[in-house]
């Protein structure tokens, strides 16, 4: 049998292969620090694009980027409100047609709110 007979080993288990004569892409070590003091360095490639947000190693905080800028805020929209919604669709002249029509009919009687169907169910 040859020399080089791997006897015992297990498929997929180990690599045998070594880093002797690989060129490794140019590197940079970025550092970060999060709001509980840790400070910790990352390797980079040089061509990369450098986050300015690293979860923490020791913590799991979001660490900053040090001697960075700070991550860009994201564009949030403001709340809809109900008010909101119902002004796109009606102006505030219709809003007060509306609300007289239906006072209208709530004084008039022909809506009986003071009686719920359930409540019917519990005198029968």
């Amino acid at each position: 049998m040859s020399e080089r007979a791997l006897r015992g080993t297990r498929l997929g288990a180990t690599s045998y292969e070594t880093d002797r004569g690989i060129d490794l892409a140019p590197r940079q070590t970025v550092e970060y620090a999060c709001q509980n003091g840790h400070r910790f360095e990352m390797p980079f490639s040089m061509e990369a694009e450098i986050p300015p947000e690293w979860e923490c190693r020791a913590c799991g905080a979001q660490a900053l980027l040090v001697d960075g800028e700070g991550p860009e805020e994201k564009k949030t929209k403001p709340a809809r409100t109900h008010w909101d919604m119902l002004m796109e669709r009606r102006t505030r002249e219709e809003l007060e047609e509306v609300l007289a029509e239906r006072l209208a009919v709530l004084r008039s009687g022909g809506m009986n709110i003071a009686v719920h169907p359930r409540d019917n169910r519990k005198s029968a």
